[in-house]
């Protein structure tokens, strides 16, 4: 078998099957297979997609394993000599699979390989490469920063806006679509499960790179991810950012995670005191929503930084509404 193509199931039937449709319709002349591990999904439908494509492997788990877990389970019972991990809630629009292998077989230097990842109304999504996570990039990440210096190395986002079709080396590439040589993965230790859901592909970019490896993206291929359709949005916010200093500590050590909350902590505080001031003094031009929004976004991730001096029902615990909640 050449390439392997696991998909994680919570819920999100619906935009699963229309994913698994797109791959079929978008990658030819390559022998591959289909697992599907389906996340203990209370909806309980799963059984839709062994009607539906009946070579497709689904695989049930008991419990809910998590994002890393649950790949982790499929790459287990696949055969193929690459894997690709990929959201149940992206839909393929061009041969991506066909591209992505082609120049993954070309670079005897790489571990793992992204595409360019397309909000639905087809924009870039921009979350599709992204630098490690440190103190600076996280503090000056905002969209209108992304936007005057896209080529900024803190950013690592230039490789999106570039018009050649080579591979770029870049240091993250999104869990939503990543395909992985099935040795690297192997010699690294496969996905780290002591994270639920996000920075889980953080680390296995971080445990390439240290192995060796260079990550690559490829601008040519292209996939749909319907982000923010797979999870509640503040139990997200809330997952990411228990998982994002667990990886400071993990592989920066207890001094820098703890200043990495230090500084966050002050920059959620300052937004909220801006969010707040713009709330009492704003006029027709401010956007409510927009602002409780934001409020709301920046007040879990301070709470979330510092949950001990929280009480759980202040913080958001609502479980992925579908999909793996990436």
């Amino acid at each position: 078998m050449e390439v392997s193509i696991i998909f994680v199931n919570w819920n999100s039937v619906g935009y699963l099957r229309d994913s698994i449709a797109s791959v079929y319709k978008h990658t030819a002349n390559i022998r591959f297979e289909v697992i599907v591990v389906d996340n203990a999904s209370p909806a309980g439908d799963a059984e839709i997609i062994e009607r539906e494509f009946p070579h497709v492997t689904l695989i049930k788990s008991k419990e809910n394993l998590g994002f890393a877990g649950a790949n982790n389970v499929g790459f287990k019972h696949s055969s193929g000599k690459y894997i690709v991990f990929i959201n149940p809630d992206t839909q393929l629009v061009s041969p991506a699979i066909n591209i992505m292998l082609e120049r993954l077989r070309m670079l005897p230097d790489a571990g793992i390989l992204g595409c360019k990842l397309l909000n639905s109304d087809l924009s870039v999504q921009t979350s599709c490469i992204q630098t490690f996570p440190t103190i600076l990039n996280q503090l000056l990440d905002a969209d209108c920063l992304r936007s005057l210096w896209p080529n900024s190395k803190l950013f690592g986002i230039g490789a999106l806006f570039s018009d050649t079709p080579e591979p770029a080396r870049v240091e993250v590439i999104s869990g939503a679509c990543m395909m992985v040589k099935r040795d690297v993965f192997e010699q690294v230790g496969l996905f780290a499960e002591d994270y639920f859901m996000y920075a889980e592909d953080l680390d296995l970019c971080y445990k390439v790179n240290r192995a060796g490896y260079s990550n690559y993206y490829v601008g040519i291929a292209t996939v749909i991810h319907h982000v923010g359709k797979s999870s509640n949005p503040l139990w997200a916010i809330q997952m990411k950012w228990k998982a994002v200093p667990r990886f400071c500590e993990k592989n920066r050590g207890h001094l820098y995670a703890l200043l990495f909350r230090i500084s966050m902590t002050c920059a959620a505080t300052v937004r909220l005191v801006i969010i707040s001031s713009a709330a009492f003094f704003g006029n027709m031009l401010v956007n409510k929503e927009s602002l409780k929004s934001a409020s709301a976004k920046w007040a879990v991730i301070l709470k979330t930084l510092w949950p001990q001096f929280w009480t759980k029902s202040t913080l958001a615990t609502n479980r992925p509404v579908s999909g793996c909640g990436v």
